[in-house]
C-alpha cells in the first residue's frame, strides 16, 4: 500500500488556500508531494503563498488563481485555467469564507446576509459543482468542506455565518451518499478557536483569553499547522474508507 502520507503525482486544489487554514492544508498537501493549486482574491497573498509553498524542497507545482467563489462566472474560467494547468483534480478542498458581520437578526441586512451566503454557502455549490464532473468521470476524488464550530454551539448576532457553515456539514453528508458509487469521498472539516488573520484581533483579546480559552482542554488555540497532517489524510488513501463524516478540530471546546 502507498503511504498515506506520500502524494506524489496528486493534485489538490485549495480555496482561500492563500491565509489561515487554507494555507495551512495547502502546504501540508504540497510538503507531502502533491501539485496545488490555490484559489483567492487577494493577489499579495497568492503571490506570497505560492512563494512559500515553492520554499519547502518538495518539487511539487504550485500555482495561485484569482478566483472569487461567490461569482458563479469566475469559478467556472478559474476551473477551466485550473484543469488547463494541471490537467485533473484529485481533492478539492472548499474553505473559501469570510467572517459576518456581527448584528442583532432584528437589525441585520439583507445585503450583509446574501454576503456571507453567497462566499460561505454559494461559493462552495458552485465550485463542487465544478469539479464534481471530471471526479465522477475518472471515478475517483475527495471533497472536503470546511465548516465551523458556530454550527453547533451557537453563535450569537452572526447567524448568518453559523447557518452557512451548518450547511455544508448536509451538503457533505449528502453528497457522500451521492457520489460514493462514482467513486468519490465527501466530508467535511469543523474548525474550532484557530488563529488567523481573520480571527487575530478576537482571539487575542481579554476577553477571549479570559472566557473562551479556558474551555478548550488543550488549553490553546488552534493554528493552520495543525490541519497540514489532516488535509494530507483526507485527500489521500489513508482514509479511503471515510466518507460523510464531520471531523472536528477544535482541541476539545465542543465536548468541555
Amino acid at each position: 500500500m502507498t503511504s498515506w502520507h506520500d502524494l506524489t503525482g496528486h493534485v489538490a486544489l485549495v480555496t482561500g488556500g492563500n491565509s489561515g487554514i487554507g494555507l495551512g492544508m495547502a502546504r501540508g498537501l504540497h510538503n507531502a508531494g502533491a501539485a496545488v493549486a490555490i484559489w483567492g482574491t487577494n493577489r499579495a497573498n497568492n503571490d506570497a503563498a505560492v512563494a512559500a509553498l515553492r520554499s519547502d524542497g518538495s518539487g511539487a507545482e504550485v500555482a495561485a488563481f484569482g478566483v472569487d467563489v461567490a461569482d458563479e462566472d469566475a469559478v467556472a474560467a478559474g476551473m477551466a485555467q485550473t484543469l488547463e494547468r494541471f490537467g485533473h483534480i484529485d481533492s478539492l478542498f472548499a474553505n473559501a469564507g469570510v467572517p459576518g458581520r456581527s448584528a442583532p437578526i432584528d437589525q441585520m441586512s439583507t445585503e450583509e446576509w446574501r454576503r456571507v451566503m453567497s462566499v460561505n454557502l454559494d461559493g462552495q455549490f458552485f465550485t463542487v459543482r465544478a469539479a464534481a464532473g471530471q471526479m465522477k468521470a475518472r471515478g475517483t476524488g475527495s471533497i472536503v468542506f470546511t465548516s465551523s464550530v458556530s454550527m453547533s454551539e451557537g453563535l450569537p448576532f452572526s447567524t448568518h455565518y453559523a447557518a452557512a457553515k451548518a450547511a455544508l456539514t448536509a451538503m457533505a453528508r449528502g453528497l457522500a451518499v451521492e457520489l460514493a458509487r462514482d467513486g468519490v469521498r465527501v466530508n467535511a472539516i469543523v474548525p474550532g478557536w484557530t488563529q488567523a488573520a481573520m480571527t487575530e484581533d478576537l482571539l487575542s483579546s481579554p476577553a477571549a483569553q479570559a472566557k473562551i480559552l479556558p474551555r478548550v482542554p488543550l488549553r490553546r488555540w488552534g493554528a493552520p499547522d495543525d490541519y497540514e497532517a489532516l488535509a494530507v489524510w483526507l485527500a489521500g488513501p489513508g482514509s479511503g474508507y471515510v466518507t460523510g463524516q464531520t471531523l472536528v478540530i477544535d482541541g476539545g471546546y465542543s465536548v468541555f
